[in-house]
C-alpha cells in the first residue's frame, strides 16, 4: 500500500470525503484569498457591509427550516430498500419507489412557495435593516448589491431540494464533485468582481453565477434523468408530511431557527453598537473558523447516508464503529486547522504583513475575542456530530438545548455587546457554549441507548 493509502486509510479519507473536504479546502483558501482582496480593494466601512450582507442573508434558515438535512435522511432510509438497475434507474418494491417519489414531490412544491417568500422577505428586512443602521449619509452604495445578493439566495434556496434529494440516493460524491466544480467559479467571480471594483456587487453576483452552474452541471449530467424518473413513478404509497415529516420537522425547524440567534447575530449586532468596522473584523474571523468547521465537518456529513442506511437496517455495532472512528478523525482536523489558523494570525502580526499599505493583521479578531470564538468552533464540531448521528434516527433530541441556546446566545450577545462590545459578544458565547456541552453529552448517549433498544425491540417482535 502507498503511503497516500496509507494516509488516506487513516484518516477515514474516501472519495466522498476528498471531494467534501476539497470543496471546503477551497471554500477555506479562497476566504483567505478573499479576505485578502477585500483588505485591499475595500474599505473597512464596506468590509463591514459585505460581511453583515451574509449575517443577515442567513434568515433563509427560516424558509428552509431544516429540511434539506431532512430529504437527505428520508430519502437514504427508502432508498436502502432498493437497488441501482442502472446509473439512472432504481428498481424494488413499489411501495419504496412511491414513498420515494411522493417526497420528491412534495420537496419541490414545499421549495418553490418558500424560496419566493424568501425573496421578499431578504428584500424588506435588508433594506430597513441598513437604512437604520447605516451611519455613512448614502457614501455606501447598497440597495441594488443587496437586491442581487436576495435573488441569488432565493434561487440557490428553489435548487438545494434537488441536490439534498440526489445526496440522499447515496451520490455524495457525484455531489460534491458538483459543489466543488461551482465554488471553483463562484470564487473565480468574487475574485474577479473584487479586483475589477464590483464592491458590494460581488456577494450577489457571485451568488447568481454559482446557482446558475449549479442548474447547468444538474442539467447536463446524468442526475436529471435520474430525478426525472423517479418523478414519473406512479405514487400509490406517500410519504405523509403531516404524520411523518411534521413531527419531526418541527422539532428540526426549532433546532435551525435557534441556530439563526445562535450564530448569526455577532455581525448585525456589531455592526449596530460598534460600528462597520469592528463587524468587518467579526465577519473576517468568523469567516476563517466557519471553513474550519465547514472542513473538518466533512468527515460527518458525507457518512449521513450511510449512518441512515446503517439505522434503517438496525446494523447498531456496525453504525457505532464508523461514527467513533469518524469522529475521532473529525475532531483532530478541527483542532489541528484551529492551531495552524492561531499560528499564521500571529505570523501576520509578528511580521505586520501589509497589503497596499494597510495592516492585514488589523482586520482579523483580537487574539482574546478571536480565542473566545475558537473554543465554540471546536465544541460544535463534537457536538454536531452527536446531533448528526441522532438525526439520523428520524428524531431531533436536541430541541429543548437548542431553544435554551436560542434564548441565551441572543440576549447575551445583546445586553453584553451593547455595556462591554466585542469582548461581551465573544465571552458571553463561549461561556455558554461550554457550560452546554455535559448537557448535550448526556442527550447523545441516554437516546442513542434508549432508542437502539427500542428497534431491536421491534426487529424480534
Amino acid at each position: 500500500m502507498s503511503i497516500t493509502k496509507k494516509f488516506a486509510s487513516k484518516f477515514g479519507i474516501d472519495k466522498a470525503i476528498m471531494f467534501t473536504s476539497s470543496v471546503s479546502v477551497l471554500g477555506a483558501f479562497g476566504g483567505v484569498v478573499s479576505v485578502i482582496l477585500v483588505v485591499k480593494y475595500l474599505t473597512g466601512i464596506e468590509q463591514g457591509f459585505y460581511y453583515t450582507f451574509g449575517s443577515i442573508v442567513a434568515i433563509q434558515m427560516f424558509f428552509e427550516l431544516g429540511l434539506n438535512g431532512i430529504i437527505t435522511q428520508y430519502v437514504a432510509h427508502e432508498t436502502s430498500n432498493l437497488k441501482w438497475q442502472s446509473d439512472y434507474i432504481l428498481y424494488g418494491e413499489s411501495k419504496y419507489m412511491s414513498r420515494l417519489s411522493s417526497l420528491l414531490h412534495f420537496s419541490v412544491k414545499w421549495y418553490l412557495c418558500f424560496a419566493t417568500l424568501l425573496l421578499i422577505s431578504l428584500i424588506a428586512v435588508g433594506i430597513v435593516f441598513f437604512n437604520r443602521y447605516d451611519t455613512t449619509n448614502g457614501a455606501i452604495s447598497w440597495v441594488f448589491p443587496w437586491i442581487l445578493l436576495a435573488l441569488g439566495t432565493g434561487i440557490n434556496l428553489l435548487i438545494s431540494p434537488v441536490m439534498a434529494f440526489i445526496q440522499g440516493l447515496g451520490k455524495v460524491k457525484e455531489i460534491a464533485q458538483i459543489n466543488l466544480v461551482q465554488q471553483i467559479f463562484k470564487l473565480s467571480i468574487v475574485w474577479g468582481g473584487l479586483i475589477f471594483g464590483a464592491k458590494l456587487f460581488v456577494p450577489g453576483v457571485g451568488s447568481l453565477v454559482g446557482s446558475f452552474i449549479l442548474i447547468i452541471l444538474l442539467v447536463l449530467g446524468k442526475y436529471l434523468r435520474i430525478i426525472r424518473n423517479i418523478w414519473r413513478t406512479k405514487i400509490v404509497e406517500k410519504v405523509h408530511y403531516r404524520t411523518e415529516i411534521f413531527p419531526f420537522q418541527w422539532k428540526i425547524a426549532l433546532t435551525w431557527i435557534s441556530g439563526y440567534f445562535i450564530f448569526q447575530l455577532f455581525n448585525p449586532v456589531l455592526f449596530a453598537v460598534e460600528g462597520a468596522v469592528v463587524a468587518g473584523q467579526m465577519g473576517v474571523t468568523l469567516s476563517v473558523l466557519n471553513g474550519i468547521l465547514s472542513f473538518s465537518f466533512a468527515w460527518i456529513t458525507t457518512k449521513v447516508p450511510l449512518f441512515s442506511g446503517l439505522i434503517a437496517q438496525k446494523e447498531f455495532s456496525n453504525l457505532d464503529n464508523l461514527f467513533n472512528k469518524t469522529l475521532k478523525q473529525s475532531a483532530l482536523i478541527n483542532f489541528s486547522a484551529l492551531t495552524f489558523m492561531t499560528l499564521v494570525i500571529f505570523l501576520i502580526r509578528l511580521f505586520n504583513i501589509e497589503i497596499s499599505g494597510k495592516l492585514l493583521g488589523n482586520r482579523f479578531l483580537d487574539y482574546i475575542p478571536m480565542f473566545f470564538m475558537m473554543i465554540p468552533v471546536f465544541i460544535n464540531q463534537v457536538v454536531g456530530s452527536w446531533a448528526v448521528y441522532l438525526r439520523c434516527h428520524k428524531k431531533e433530541p436536541f430541541l429543548i438545548m437548542s431553544i435554551v441556546l436560542g434564548i441565551l446566545c441572543p440576549l447575551s450577545t445583546v445586553l453584553l455587546g451593547k455595556y462591554f462590545g466585542v469582548i461581551g459578544v465573544t465571552l458571553g458565547y463561549c461561556l455558554i457554549i461550554i457550560s452546554t456541552f455535559p448537557w448535550a453529552y448526556y442527550i447523545f448517549k441516554t437516546k442513542k441507548l434508549e432508542w437502539h433498544i427500542l428497534l431491536i425491540n421491534d426487529k424480534t417482535k
